[in-house]
């Protein structure tokens, strides 16, 4: 917390994340599970997204996998399942043909945004765009990408 606070002394957003950040550090969380969900939630919230998190517990599917991805979409009602290149090496493509799954090809292009010092870093981590531009974090992310609204 220490490191965060004195790396980020100067971004421009840190004190409306500040309790945030001090509240993953308690030792409240017993799992890894909880403290996944809370930084995603504050994610998703510091970029204004509102979807629903479900998780893979709840649903019931034991399947491993291309599998698993394929019973996910379905038990979701996804018609389309985007995909990153690198990862196709990894997957039963046909799999998801044959379930009536669409696959869609993301080419992930990392946003460029005021950082506090010099040269731009690529790839740093969320928490550096929400720090360093706040509301504005969204936009950052939704128009950098193809096709992204």
């Amino acid at each position: 917390l220490e490191s965060l606070k004195t790396a980020y002394k100067h971004a421009p957003y840190l004190e409306e994340h500040l309790d945030f950040l001090e509240d993953l550090f308690t030792p409240k969380w017993e799992r890894l599970v909880d403290l996944n969900l809370a930084v995603i939630r504050h994610l998703l919230s510091a970029f204004q997204l509102d979807v629903k998190v479900v998780l893979q517990s709840e649903l019931g599917i034991k399947a491993k996998g291309t599998q698993l991805l394929v019973e996910l979409c379905r038990a979701l009602g996804a018609e389309t399942y985007v995909i990153l290149d690198q990862v196709k090496k990894h997957l039963d493509l046909p799999l998801f043909e044959q379930n009536g799954i669409k696959l869609r090809p993301l080419k992930y292009v990392p946003p460029v945004y005021p950082q506090l010092w010099g040269d731009f870093l690529a790839n740093l981590s969320s928490l550096d765009l929400i720090l360093n531009c706040g509301p504005k974090a969204r936009n950052f992310l939704l128009h950098r990408q193809p096709g992204g609204r």
